[in-house]
């Protein structure tokens, strides 16, 4: 199987593919703290259609203008749901948005950065960064987006948290795909971020038996993963759910069916 993982990878975990993903938008920032802000914007929008994602992020961006961290830091906060009233994708509002960037902009202000404020978090016994997306996503949402947001959600409540997971992956990871900058976060710590796609494979692959995309069947097929890959377990993510979005070609599908067997078809 690592073999089967490793080609998929080689041939799908491509720069050229990260145009057509939400990640390609922090490629266009240099700075940590801008592109860490970034990230959050565009990891808690990565829901709908691709073309609706890509639209929405955009305007919300373009309302923080070319540096979204200075601008963060020179208004504080102050004048954000001014600066998103009107705006609105599927289930999330302006007002919403603008919650979440105002405790965005106080975790930079107290602790230098949002990085650095979740690597203070991951405890040197946590098997996985469970616990501090807790704590991280209560200290962002401390205007009430825990409370029955669509933007975030908390895994103590059995959510995948899959948006917040694909967020950790972007910022802590380093290859073709993923930018990096949170080097004091453990990367074998990550977990999973789970979509559809990735939900039906790990059944297909015995991964998991969790017929719901919960958190336990996050945490199942991240286990699974750290058989394979102790060191990175969400190595795999991007090129694995690509072949679940995409159309695959004559050797992908074959490697597919040579992980998947029969359930490929």
């Amino acid at each position: 199987m690592r073999d089967a993982l490793e080609e998929i990878y080689r041939k799908l975990n491509r720069r050229e593919h990260v145009a057509t993903d939400p990640v390609g938008f922090l490629y266009r920032h240099d700075d940590l703290r801008d592109r860490e802000i970034v990230g959050l914007v565009a990891a808690t929008l990565a829901y709908g259609r691709i073309g609706q994602i890509h639209a929405s992020v955009t305007n919300a961006l373009e309302r923080l203008g070319p540096s979204p961290g200075e601008a963060l830091r020179s208004e504080g906060g102050s004048t954000l749901d001014a600066s998103f009233e009107g705006f609105k994708h599927r289930f999330t509002t302006g007002a919403e948005v603008a919650a979440l960037l105002r405790g965005a902009a106080g975790l930079q202000e107290r602790h230098g950065s949002l990085g650095a404020r979740f690597a203070s978090l991951v405890g040197r016994s946590d098997e996985m960064v469970v616990p501090a997306l807790g704590h991280f996503v209560r200290e962002l949402g401390a205007d009430g987006l825990c409370d029955g947001s669509s933007l975030l959600p908390v895994p103590e409540r059995g959510s995948a948290c899959k948006r917040l997971h694909l967020y950790l992956r972007w910022m802590v990871r380093r290859d073709e795909i993923d930018p990096g900058g949170w080097d004091g976060v453990p990367r074998s710590k990550l977990v999973v971020p789970l979509d559809t796609h990735m939900h039906r494979i790990g059944r297909a692959l015995g991964f998991t038996r969790r017929k719901q995309a919960d958190l336990k069947a996050a945490l199942d097929i991240t286990e699974a993963f750290r058989q394979v890959s102790p060191e990175d377990p969400v190595k795999y993510d991007f090129a694995i759910t690509r072949l679940g979005i995409r159309k695959a070609d004559d050797t992908v599908s074959a490697l597919r069916r040579s992980l998947l067997g029969d359930a490929a078809d």
